[in-house]
């Protein structure tokens, strides 16, 4: 009854559905593809649809994203195509990464998307540099760093939280408290009331929200991104929420939780089956719409994955470059060694591998 509710025009919320639907329907042919041999490593973002496209929402496309690696779902909202999810995942010529990352690895300058690094909580520091570039240049934008509960664990996420507060940086710390990092649960991590209480313990203005509700995500954020920029200050927000998948293709997380606990959060706290009953209760939506959708969006899929396996792998000289202006004698030396060796063993490189 009292609160600040912003109410979400149709077209907005018509976005952050099909969006979220699409990030669903990715993760799982994604999945799908590593299990089957053909990518060598994936990060599903199932349960934290709602954090990922809804914040996005909530954002302008000048601010600058500062991701972990469950966040492709901003992407999503920004435009990034599924060609290019595609071709990320499995490092061909259109590979803005060149082929030199692990797949969902995205970066995108283009989005307004840095670079993501598996490097646990080393992006949280980055974002408040960024933000202060910001503030000292006057712009109307704010950084927004994601990460999650174990994030906070690290040394990194309370140097940044007290550099961000002291020079009242225009950034928001968005926190996916999912309940585990990997396979340590809060309860292992620290005994504190979650992690907003962090932030305010850092002076930092701090919110939590239900991770799982769309429109408490869009409603949060906005108005922290109406904060951060007026204000010029740091803002917090902990959204809880649930990893209701495995953490990456590299873990089973049935040996650390219960498999009917990871199903009724699937199935019972659905974020986007949530939001569907939403549209759907204002008319915006229906069965046939649904089956519509889901149907185009995995034909899209597969098609763009059938076409990036095909594409060329990016050229041998891009694994030297970027680095150095003029490469040093070493590197010149391992660029000739690897050349000769592709061309000795061609049967152990792709074929589609160019010299």
């Amino acid at each position: 009854m009292y609160s600040n509710f912003t109410q979400v025009s149709k077209e907005v919320a018509m976005k952050i559905y099909h969006d979220m639907v699409t990030l669903q329907t990715m993760d799982t042919i994604f999945y799908e593809a590593q299990r089957q041999g053909r990518i060598s490593f994936y990060v599903t973002s199932l349960g934290e649809e709602a954090i990922n496209v809804a914040s996005a929402a909530a954002l302008s496309l000048d601010d600058l994203i500062v991701p972990q690696y469950r966040e492709a779902g901003v992407l999503i909202w920004r435009g990034f195509t599924l060609k290019e999810f595609a071709s990320q995942c499995f490092g061909n010529k259109y590979d803005y990464c060149k082929g030199r990352q692990m797949p969902v690895h995205y970066g995108s300058k283009r989005h307004n998307y840095f670079t993501v690094a598996s490097t646990i909580a080393s992006q949280i520091p980055h974002a408040v540099g960024a933000a202060y570039s910001m503030k000292m240049d006057k712009k109307d934008a704010c950084a927004v760093a994601y990460f999650g509960d174990g994030g906070t664990s690290e040394g990194d996420f309370h140097a940044a939280l007290n550099f961000a507060a002291v020079l009242e940086a225009p950034v928001i710390f968005i926190c996916r408290n999912n309940g585990w990092a990997i396979s340590t649960p809060v309860s292992d991590q620290f005994r504190s009331d979650g992690v907003v209480v962090k932030g305010q313990a850092y002076g930092v203005r701090s919110i939590r929200v239900d991770g799982n509700d769309a429109l408490a995500v869009y409603n949060a954020v906005r108005a922290a991104r109406e904060m951060a920029i007026q204000e010029q200050r740091p803002i917090l927000i902990e959204a809880l929420t649930y990893r209701a998948g495995h953490h990456t293709t590299s873990d089973d997380s049935t040996r650390y939780r219960p498999a009917e606990e990871m199903e009724w959060w699937r199935v019972a706290m659905d974020p986007v089956s949530r939001f569907r009953k939403w549209i759907e209760s204002n008319g915006w939506w229906s069965n046939k719409a649904e089956t519509e959708l889901r149907s185009s969006l995995r034909k899209q899929l597969l098609e763009e994955i059938q076409l990036a396996e095909r594409y060329e792998k990016p050229p041998v000289a891009d694994a030297f470059t970027d680095v150095y202006d003029v490469p040093p004698s070493n590197l010149q030396e391992q660029e000739k060694w690897l050349r000769k060796t592709i061309k000795t063993h061609p049967q152990d490189y792709p074929s589609n591998f160019p010299l």
